[in-house]
């Protein structure tokens, strides 16, 4: 068992894990070599730490050295390494505190890897980051550094990335 609590709610991670707990706030711990653990620094830590004093955090994913979370205002929040834009910035610098994505506040799902997928809650799917073999859906193997609306469909579901290079999403039409 990770310390003593009890209220653990969300969680995401392999080599570096995100936890939301249930009273809104959020918790990193693990390797941090491109600050994916946004404490504002590259130092590994091996118990849980909160990431700033917010408590309206929702939904978090992390994957390899990115790390994302969105929180109940539904404003999409990114931090970490950002070689190919997949912080969605409109720049390839990295960042170890979580930055906001624009300043939209309709972000419902998302996954992120060396790309980001993302669902709004008009069920319009977005990418960024990477696209090395047109994994973003956008035809054409351009990476992006900002957010791009792939197709036009609103009704997107579900989103995953397989290794950070395969997406799936779903689109139950």
């Amino acid at each position: 068992q990770v310390g003593a609590g009890t209220d653990w709610a969300e969680i995401s991670g392999s080599n570096a894990v995100l936890v939301v707990k249930t009273n809104g706030t959020l918790w990193s711990w693990g390797a941090n070599f491109n600050g994916q653990l946004g404490q504002n620094s590259i130092a590994h830590r091996s118990s849980p730490v909160q990431i700033g004093a917010s408590t309206d955090w929702v939904n978090t994913f992390f994957y390899g050295a990115t790390s994302t979370a969105i929180k109940t205002t539904g404003t999409l929040w990114m931090w970490g390494d950002n070689y190919w834009g997949q912080l969605g910035q409109n720049s390839k610098i990295s960042t170890s505190s979580p930055v906001q994505v624009g300043s939209l506040n309709t972000w419902s799902k998302l996954s992120t890897g060396n790309s980001t997928l993302a669902i709004k809650t008009d069920g319009t799917l977005w990418g960024w980051g990477r696209n090395a073999g047109g994994n973003l859906g956008l035809n054409d193997v351009v990476n992006r550094s900002s957010p791009v609306q792939v197709g036009a469909a609103t009704d997107w579901s579900a989103v995953t990335f397989n290794g950070g290079i395969r997406a799936t999403v779903i689109n139950p039409a």
